[in-house]
């Protein structure tokens, strides 16, 4: 009678616990296992890496001290592939061979701003194999350090390297600088701390896949809402997107700016109109009163003043400089080109830059 008692108690006792209670402690057991799902996922990134980089290393070392890549040429990775295949199974074929290899000779142990490269790729978890493939298909150390370090700073994709690789992201902002400044470019990065860092001189809408001549400003505004982030990417860092044909009333006239971003590091607004065509003097008359609206109206404590970019499809330098003198130093006029530029063209110019 006694243990049929105390079984009533227990069963009484598990009844009542809530099931709230329940769902807080299946939430937390949930946190662990993703907190270590996502370590062990570090683990075994940072791991890949310095492994891959040593049978680099083993590779290059080996060809060095027989001189046996004179001599065999590729027909020695491949030998090598097949025999690491069976022995080890998937993952070290011929061309991830010649990849490990390309990443130690390209990532050897050298100081880059009092940091060892090597160790930017064994600590950061941002970085994948897949990233570092990207990486050496780069030929110019500066231009390759350039994109590392975007990558690290901004937290890009594979896709996201690829497309700034393409687009020759490196090579379009280092055409606005002097030697100095392409140097720290690649250092460093871009360092965003005045308008004209956020600003660039052309903008690369390949993304949109729109015809070079048949188009409506209309069109070419709604291809870049529908392709937002890709949109947000070539921008740069810092843009959130606020809203499309955002309306301003002026003395009971309604007017409306195309595009409206913020900016979270320099805490600003920033404007922009889209022109089908060249742009003409009362577009960038228009574009400074919107500035000044948002200035006015738009702005709260804290907010610095706005940006405006006039992005047009051509670009009459004579006529933007006519047509700005005296105006505000954060009203710029940009071309914009809907198809991927001539890398080759654009690395000419700025190897002229470092002379």
């Amino acid at each position: 009678m006694e243990k049929n008692k105390a079984t009533d108690i227990t069963k009484q006792t598990a009844i009542q616990v809530p099931d709230s209670d329940l769902m807080q402690l299946a939430d937390r057991i949930v946190a662990v296992i993703d907190q270590g799902k996502q370590q062990l996922a570090i683990s075994i990134n940072q791991t890949m890496k310095s492994t891959y980089w040593n049978v680099g290393r083993h590779i290059v070392e080996f060809e060095q001290k027989g001189n046996a890549r004179a001599k065999y040429g590729s027909s020695l990775l491949s030998r090598l592939a097949k025999i690491l295949r069976a022995r080890v199974g998937r993952g070290y074929s011929h061309p991830n061979l010649n990849n490990m290899r390309k990443f130690y000779l390209m990532f050897p142990i050298l100081q880059t701003s009092d940091k060892s490269v090597l160790s930017i790729f064994q600590t950061s978890e941002k970085l994948t194999w897949s990233h570092i493939c990207e990486l050496i298909t780069i030929d110019d150390p500066l231009e390759r350090e350039f994109y590392l370090n975007e990558c690290v700073a901004a937290g890009w994709t594979v896709d996201a390297l690829h497309r700034q690789k393409e687009s020759g992201l490196f090579m379009r902002l280092a055409l606005s600088k002097d030697k100095k400044g392409v140097m720290e470019l690649a250092h460093k990065g871009q360092q965003i701390q005045t308008a004209q860092d956020v600003v660039k001189d052309t903008y690369t809408l390949e993304f949109l896949g729109i015809d070079d001549k048949r188009y409506k400003e209309r069109e070419l505004e709604q291809k870049l809402i529908d392709n937002m982030q890709k949109f947000l990417l070539e921008l740069g860092k810092g843009f959130t997107f606020v809203g499309r044909q955002y309306p301003l009333l002026i003395n009971n006239v309604h007017y409306h700016v195309d595009l409206v971003f913020y900016h979270r590091i320099l805490k600003c607004f920033v404007l922009i109109d889209i022109k089908r065509g060249a742009v003409k003097h009362k577009d960038i008359g228009q574009m400074n009163m919107y500035m000044g609206y948002f200035a006015k109206e738009e702005n709260v404590e804290g907010d610095n003043p706005p940006i405006g970019i006039v992005m047009s499809h051509y670009k009459d330098e004579l006529l933007v400089e006519y047509a700005t003198y005296g105006m505000d130093s954060n009203l710029f006029v940009s071309k914009y080109e809907l198809f991927l530029p001539n890398k080759e063209e654009l690395r000419k110019l700025v190897m002229n830059v470092l002379k």
